[in-house]
């Protein structure tokens, strides 16, 4: 189980939500998700789930139930736990990140993924040996696209 890219929350939501306010963010964020070589963690899944069910997005729970489904059984899947946690929580200290960023970068690393494609942590930063891309700032690498 292992791919270079680790997409994050926001990526997900974006892609999928029909809200007006996302329009500028909504076809980048469908590249990535159309693309086959990323994965994701059990977190993601979960916030994704909690994230898209809010009615701003315009989706309902039976449609993010599906793509959720679909995600789950067509992307590699990193479980958090015990192990990860506790990496995590090192991390976040060492770096002063949020407990939540600190679980998305150790599950990316242990999924093999070099990069995490986020809009949520410092664009290019490298934490523990994994990348953070923002798409959606001006200075992203054409070569990630």
């Amino acid at each position: 189980m292992t791919a270079p890219y680790f997409l994050d929350t926001n990526i997900l939501v974006y892609a999928t939500s029909l809200s007006a306010g996302h329009a500028a963010k909504r076809e980048l964020a469908r590249g990535w998700v159309a693309r086959s070589d990323w994965g994701l963690s059990t977190q993601v899944l979960m916030e994704f789930y909690a994230q898209a069910r809010q009615p701003r997005h315009g989706l309902l729970p039976t449609a993010v139930q599906a793509f959720v489904e679909r995600i789950a059984a067509r992307r590699p899947v990193v479980a958090v736990d015990r192990d990860i946690v506790l990496q995590a929580l090192a991390l976040r200290h060492l770096h002063y990140l949020s407990h939540w960023d600190a679980a998305i970068l150790c599950a990316a690393r242990r999924l093999g993924a070099g990069v995490v494609v986020s809009e949520d942590m410092a664009h290019g930063q490298v934490y523990d040996g994994v990348r953070v891309l923002n798409p959606f700032a001006a200075a992203s690498p054409q070569e990630e696209h």
